[in-house]
């Protein structure tokens, strides 16, 4: 079995195992606040690609005119509409829509815990394998970059540490995973830290 095989197998089984919810307040002395939160459902596809046989992450550079998280880094992905039937079906329209990724290419292999967010969104991760390649193609109002990052720099606990920085007059502490130019951080970076985990 190739490396990238065996790797996509341990990520299928492990994304069979139920594991806790994850939030922005995980590391912070606010999680109590958490049950008082109204949320809404949204899903995001972290997506692994082959790209010269190593299995790829494929991550935004969100716009900054969006309202939310405006720059930061995301995966592709939003909130559930109406018209979704469920968060895969948004995080697989969302990806077609952001970065033109056609769904028909797409292998859904499981899902990650919900996260929760500052902004009160429920996110869940749906992990996904791409078969082949497509052309790349970012929505200008709302992706201003894609790139892609090693799955096994996510997959190294080790290449995560703890940060802090000052958020509506408070400290709020979050996990970064940066990998080159690209700082990776917040929920994107705790939901990888997820996936790592569970792998593990």
């Amino acid at each position: 079995m190739k490396a990238d095989a065996a790797t996509l197998d341990r990520i299928s089984q492990a994304l069979k195992t139920a594991r806790a919810p994850s939030s922005d307040f995980d590391l912070n002395d606010d999680a109590h606040l958490i049950a008082g939160i109204k949320t809404r459902p949204a899903g995001v596809l972290c997506a692994l690609q082959d790209v010269g046989g190593t299995l790829q992450v494929i991550l935004t550079v969100r716009s900054s005119a969006l309202k939310h998280h405006p720059g930061q880094i995301a995966f592709p992905g939003g909130k559930q509409e109406d018209s979704d039937a469920d968060v895969i079906a948004a995080a697989l329209r969302e990806a077609r829509e952001e970065i033109g990724l056609p769904s028909e290419i797409v292998e859904v292999l499981g899902c990650l815990p919900p996260h929760q967010t500052v902004t009160s969104f429920q996110v869940t991760p749906v992990v996904a394998r791409v078969h082949g390649d497509f052309i790349v193609r970012p929505e200008p109002g709302e992706v201003a970059e894609v790139f892609r990052v090693p799955l096994a720099h996510v997959l190294d606990s080790g290449a995560y540490s703890v940060q802090s920085r000052a958020w509506r007059g408070t400290m709020r502490h979050y996990f970064t995973v940066p990998w080159g130019p690209y700082y990776i951080w917040g929920a994107t970076a705790r939901m990888l830290r997820e996936l790592a985990e569970a792998v593990e």
